[in-house]
């Protein structure tokens, strides 16, 4: 996206305009934090207000004038006395008459709309802090619910998966806890889980299925002991991911028989979970229980150039991360039935690192004891959790224009942040506003130029299969509008008292 425009004259900035460079830029390093700018007058892809003088008046130069068709905006911070200092006597009774104004003394383009000036609680900037921080106490999940619905999952969990291990071909199945409940990451209410039933695989070949690295086929290498997996194998000697999903499906359904709260849900195309809607003690609780393959070898070379975290978690962790073994789930994308080398795609496997995001997010500070009890907080999580609601919030508003948009794009969103705002104190919580507005830039500049990229397959683009330009430029203005007004669909929320 297009920077701030620098005003040509040598007249003294606003403390809006004024951006002196951070310590991580001075060091070469990263990105730069917004400085001394005050965080409420701070937006996503944001000009200076002299630019925006120039753009009302229709006086702007075609070179100061390159910006993108939608630009975020602001009010601006207290009025200049006529030295032209924010500070002293006509700072002071401007601060205390609460008005929203241009930092140039021009007069502002809210108030040439409203013909008078706004409150400061009109004002976009100057709420915001609060209408974040309000909207983060109300998705806190109640420890209460909390227990109550881990109580009923885990007792529909422990009934499968004893029945799997009754029978083959799921006898060694392996349960792993992933999704955003066990990432601390979920928000408003403990409706949803994910649980992924993994059946280790020994000296497996690994082939890629497509160009982008996120699929395979798996077969078994010469010489393996012969196993329950045999028996969905293909006549090339691939495992079908179908046939398996299919046989995984019908002992779950068998499993749960006993419980008459639990309802299977239909199957859906490439889906690789079985989904469970649990209705119990008042609560509605959503189960996926996820097929996996676990594969204890060496990771893919399509990962070699991603996962990129270590100046932000270091070379030792990430080569801890790379010991262990990676998962596979029967899902694909596009049609079922289309063949690549004699191969339907139902049959391929997607690549999954969905415990290793898991790790990172359950330790994700630079220091060992960021958000621990007597640590640093920093706000990488509450700042995924506003960017899940936001999008989750949007999706409801607009269904139809906005249905291929997961929270997983919102996740990688952040991981890429990460890896590139590597210090804790890029992530200091009392910068909340500051910290989001940067995140939706991040996720705005992503939708606007089409790529978003896997973060541990630089190779495979998320936004580059279901998602058209035309949704992908609906969304991204949706939420610049959302900045822009102060995020009127939290406040609509009755999120913000």
């Amino acid at each position: 996206m297009a920077g701030r425009v620098t005003p040509r004259s040598n007249r003294a900035k606003s403390p809006s305009q004024a951006r002196p460079k951070s310590p991580t830029k001075a060091r070469g390093g990263q990105n730069p934090s917004h400085g001394a700018v005050p965080k409420s007058q701070q937006v996503p892809n944001g000009r200076s207000s002299g630019s925006a003088k120039k753009e009302v008046d229709g006086q702007g130069s075609k070179k100061a004038c390159s910006p993108p068709a939608r630009r975020l905006r602001s009010c601006a911070s207290p009025p200049r006395n006529p030295e032209g200092n924010t500070r002293g006597r006509h700072a002071k009774n401007a601060r205390k008459n609460n008005k929203c104004y241009s930092p140039d003394g021009a007069e502002s383009p809210v108030e040439k709309r409203t013909e008078k000036s706004p409150s400061k609680s009109d004002c976009v900037g100057a709420p915001v802090d609060k209408v974040l921080q309000s909207t983060l106490d109300n998705l806190k999940i109640k420890k209460i619910e909390q227990s109550n619905s881990a109580s009923i999952i885990n007792d529909v969990v422990r009934k499968i998966i004893k029945h799997m291990r009754q029978t083959d071909p799921f006898r060694d199945v392996e349960e792993l806890r992933t999704g955003s409940y066990y990432e601390n990451v979920k928000i408003s209410e403990p409706d949803e889980f994910d649980v992924m039933l993994a059946v280790p695989v020994d000296r497996a070949e690994i082939q890629n299925f497509d160009e982008d690295g996120a699929f395979y086929t798996v077969a078994l290498k010469r010489g393996a002991c012969k196993n329950a997996l045999h028996d969905f194998l293909q006549p090339d000697g691939t495992i079908s991911a179908d046939k398996m999903l299919t046989e995984f499906r019908r002992k779950v359904k068998q499993a749960v028989r006993s419980f008459s709260e639990v309802v299977v849900e239909r199957k859906k195309k490439g889906c690789p979970a079985v989904t469970l809607q649990i209705k119990s003690d008042g609560l509605e609780i959503g189960l996926d229980v996820v097929l996996s393959l676990k594969v204890h070898t060496s990771w893919p070379q399509f990962t070699r150039d991603g996962f990129k975290i270590d100046a932000w978690l270091g070379t030792k962790v990430k080569r801890e991360f790379k010991f262990l073994p990676f998962y596979l789930v029967p899902k694909y994308e596009g049609k079922g039935n289309e063949e690549r080398e004699g191969i339907c795609a139902k049959d391929a496997w997607r690549i999954s690192f969905s415990h290793i995001e898991k790790g990172i997010l359950k330790n994700h500070g630079q220091s060992k004891t960021c958000c621990e009890s007597h640590g640093t907080q920093c706000c990488r999580k509450p700042c995924l959790k506003l960017l899940k609601h936001l999008l989750h919030l949007l999706k409801q508003k607009h269904p139809k224009e906005l249905s291929k948009f997961c929270s997983y794009l919102a996740k990688t969103t952040l991981l890429h942040a990460c890896s590139s705002r590597v210090r804790d104190s890029d992530w200091e919580l009392a910068r909340l506003s500051d910290c989001f507005q940067q995140l939706l830039e991040d996720f705005v500049g992503h939708l606007r130029s089409g790529e978003l990229y896997n973060f541990f397959i630089p190779t495979q683009n998320l936004l580059g299969f279901n998602c058209d330009k035309k949704s992908r430029d609906f969304l991204a203005g949706r939420i610049e509008d959302e900045w822009n007004n102060g995020f009127p669909i939290f406040r609509d929320r009755s999120q913000f008292t």
